[in-house]
């Protein structure tokens, strides 16, 4: 028997290296071969249970080249976000709550490998210099990685974990975000090419709402889609056009930004522009997208409200651009026709709590139209609380796109 486990793997990964000629491109299955000799080796002078063999090898090739003792977690599929706060203290996000992990990284240096180890497989550099980045890992999963001296209690990592199936609209309803009604008024609502935001603050599911709009569109349309780390998992386009930003190198050159990729795809014939996340001047860009000629574009944005997210929008246009805030105002009402708000409850259930049509620009100002809102109910035993979206008494007044598509509007 072995006692101590991280120890032993420490040791064995030495022999692996010794073995192996590490400078040379050593595929994982001769990794996995040479350490399965080793461990073979080893346990005949020292008895070893199969539990502990197979820990062994994982332990090694994770150390290697997965994510050394974040592997498992990573592979968990219950596990739906972690957070390293330094090399010793990492917490992780399993049904809406938050746990510490008996996990640790031996050094701070073990956990800079790691990082590098992620940042160079999408071609990012993250150092003193550049001591904040964000990459994904090759299952799409979000990272952000802050090193010292900005972080002061060693690295910090933050892995947004992305389930390997697909969003969908079902499985909407099936959480309660949705009613059935609703999503096949929003299922209309993207083949009609309205202009719809997703709006929400932090954790509240915006990306993965977006994924289950995104698959609406009809498939034999040209869709790009421009992201910071991507993400989206849009299935059954075939004239799909995948973007992603870059991060200047270490001489301040070769930055590509959103709004780079967003002017460039204005170029490539698009049908349907999806941007991640909207968060900057680059808002311009997809506000007069939007507006010549390319309905049915889809995005995100933070915000704590319908009204919140229109003003964060006129912010954005602003801190780029000297555009009277009159004319910003009206470009946004010409724009976005839909603005999804997303909401983490306190029972840290993620809800669809407003949906509002954008009805113009009136003495000075934006005219919101809510259509649907979430009404509570009350709490289960387990506290969950109860409720759905209910439809509100105003009429929808924009309705020339569904006539155009042919569709009913069902508002």
């Amino acid at each position: 028997m072995i006692e101590d486990m991280q120890e032993y793997i420490k040791k064995i990964r030495q022999m692996v290296s010794d073995r192996l000629d590490l400078t040379r491109n050593v595929e994982d299955d001769e990794i996995r071969e040479v350490i399965g000799e080793i461990i073979g080796e080893e346990s005949q002078r020292q008895y070893m249970p199969l539990t502990q063999k197979r820990q062994v090898m994982e332990g090694v090739f994770n150390s290697m080249r997965g994510l050394d003792v974040l592997q498992p977690l990573v592979d968990d599929p219950t596990i739906t976000e972690i957070m390293i706060n330094g090399p010793h203290h990492v917490f992780v996000e399993q049904s809406g709550r938050l746990y510490r992990r008996n996990v640790s990284f031996e050094t701070n240096e073990k956990l800079e490998n790691v990082i590098l180890n992620i940042v160079s497989r999408v071609n990012r550099t993250v150092n003193e210099a550049n001591p904040i980045v964000d990459a994904r890992l090759l299952d799409g999963s979000r990272v952000n990685v802050v090193l010292p001296p900005i972080a002061l209690n060693g690295p910090t990592v933050t892995i947004r974990k992305f389930p390997e199936d697909p969003m969908t609209v079902e499985k909407l309803i099936a959480y309660g975000s949705i009613t059935p009604q609703v999503a096949e008024l929003l299922e209309r609502m993207v083949k009609a090419k309205y202009n719809i935001f997703i709006s929400g603050g932090t954790g509240s599911g915006k990306t993965t709402f977006l994924n289950a709009l995104s698959n609406f569109i009809p498939k034999d349309e040209r869709v790009i889609t421009i992201e910071d780390s991507a993400e989206l998992q849009i299935k059954g386009v075939d004239n799909l056009v995948r973007m992603e930003t870059r991060n200047a190198n270490m001489e301040g050159k070769g930055e590509v930004t959103i709004r780079d990729l967003i002017r460039s795809s204005l170029r490539m014939r698009p049908e349907r522009i999806v941007v991640g996340e909207v968060r900057g001047a680059e808002a311009l860009d997809m506000l007069q997208a939007m507006n010549t000629g390319h309905d049915g574009s889809l995005s995100t944005g933070h915000s704590n409200s319908t009204k919140d997210m229109l003003s964060r929008l006129e912010t954005m246009v602003v801190s780029g651009n000297s555009i009277p805030i009159e004319a910003i105002r009206q470009q946004i009402a010409s724009a976005v026709d839909i603005i999804i708000q997303l909401s983490r409850l306190r029972d840290k259930s993620r809800r669809t709590v407003e949906i509002s049509e954008v009805a113009g620009y009136e003495n000075g100002s934006i005219r919101i139209n809510p259509l649907y809102r979430f009404v509570e109910r009350g709490e289960d035993e387990n506290k969950r609380i109860i409720g759905e979206l209910v439809r509100t008494e105003h009429p929808m007044i924009h309705r020339e796109k569904f006539r155009n598509a042919g569709l009913s509007d069902l508002v």
